[in-house]
């Protein structure tokens, strides 16, 4: 009984790590798009979310099947409460890229506006607070989440700034208005998607530690 939930424990981890490369792929992909202007990979990215909603609900029916089952205590139940919350962050991070892509997609039908530099450098940061969210989850290395927490505060800072940046373009020339607040949108859903990694971060020091630090980045 032990060794069949210790397999199941593990097989728990990959899928998550799975899901979570499948949701990184959908951001970049859809950041990609939306800064180059090219929509080549968009049915590949609809596809990609169809896949992470299906492992969504197999993830969720294996949590569980190991609390139903095996009736785990302590580290292990909260990893496995801890991993279907952050199984919802995953999907919803696979959400925040199809609403990056439905706006590019909308703004392919539009002439250019500006130049994104500032959005892929939040997305990249993004992406990485994923990763690094995710593996400090998976190792319950609370050093890693808190820094995946710091973090977040450069993505808020960015989107700020690009939010700056498009307003002033909408007050030189108000028929920009529609692009504009398109491409705010879209950096306000990469900040989502830094703040679910922080989710994330936050879920891997509740496993590790027994600590809830949400709403608070201990001193």
């Amino acid at each position: 009984m032990a060794r069949h939930f210790h397999e199941l424990l593990a097989d728990l981890k990959n899928r998550l790590v799975q899901m979570s490369a499948l949701a990184e792929t959908m951001i970049a992909d859809a950041v990609r798009i939306l800064v180059n202007r090219d929509d080549g990979g968009a049915a590949g990215i609809r596809q990609m979310e169809i896949a992470v909603n299906r492992m969504q609900v197999e993830i969720d029916e294996t949590c569980f099947t190991l609390i139903a089952l095996h009736q785990p205590a302590a580290t292990d139940l909260r990893f496995i409460l801890g991993a279907i919350k952050t199984n919802s962050d995953l999907e919803r991070l696979a959400d925040e890229a199809i609403n990056v892509l439905n706006k590019a997609e909308r703004l392919l039908r539009e002439p250019p506006l500006t130049t994104l530099d500032i959005v892929p450098r939040m997305a990249a940061i993004a992406r990485e607070m994923m990763r690094d969210s995710l593996d400090a989850f998976i190792s319950l290395d609370t050093a890693k989440a808190r820094a995946v927490l710091l973090r977040d505060d450069e993505v808020d800072r960015l989107k700020v700034e690009v939010t700056k940046k498009l307003l002033a373009f909408i007050a030189a020339d108000p028929s920009t208005v529609t692009r504009a607040m398109a491409l705010i949108l879209a950096a306000r859903n990469i900040e989502r998607i830094a703040d679910h990694a922080t989710n994330i971060a936050e879920n891997a020091i509740f496993v590790g530690e027994g600590r809830d630090v949400r709403h608070q980045l201990d001193k």
